[in-house]
């Protein structure tokens, strides 16, 4: 069993429920699948998340954090959401390619 992703998966959720429940998270730019990606983001970790990551990452970058959301911390997203997830993420808070 994987003990460390385990305790950061619990980090995340609670981290991030706490940010939800004081009304800190995110809106997100408005834009196809906004609200797709704030759906499944925020199963987990708060919407803070992205904005501070847009700095980083490109669309690659955007890909890896989503899969490693979905292979290592378990998050519930189908590929098909997935890719539409990351598309949204690059067009809107993805550094200049």
């Amino acid at each position: 069993m994987n003990y460390r992703a385990i305790g950061l998966a619990m980090i995340a959720l609670l981290t991030g429920s706490a940010a939800a429940a004081d009304g800190h998270d995110a809106t997100l730019k408005e834009g196809r699948d906004a609200d797709l990606t704030t759906a499944r983001c925020s199963i987990c970790h708060s919407t803070d998340y992205i904005p501070m990551n847009s700095v980083f990452l490109k669309q690659a970058g955007w890909d890896a954090e989503v899969h490693k959301m979905i292979k290592v911390m378990g998050a519930p997203i189908p590929e098909d959401e997935a890719q539409k997830i990351i598309a949204y993420l690059t067009q809107y808070y993805g550094v200049a390619q």
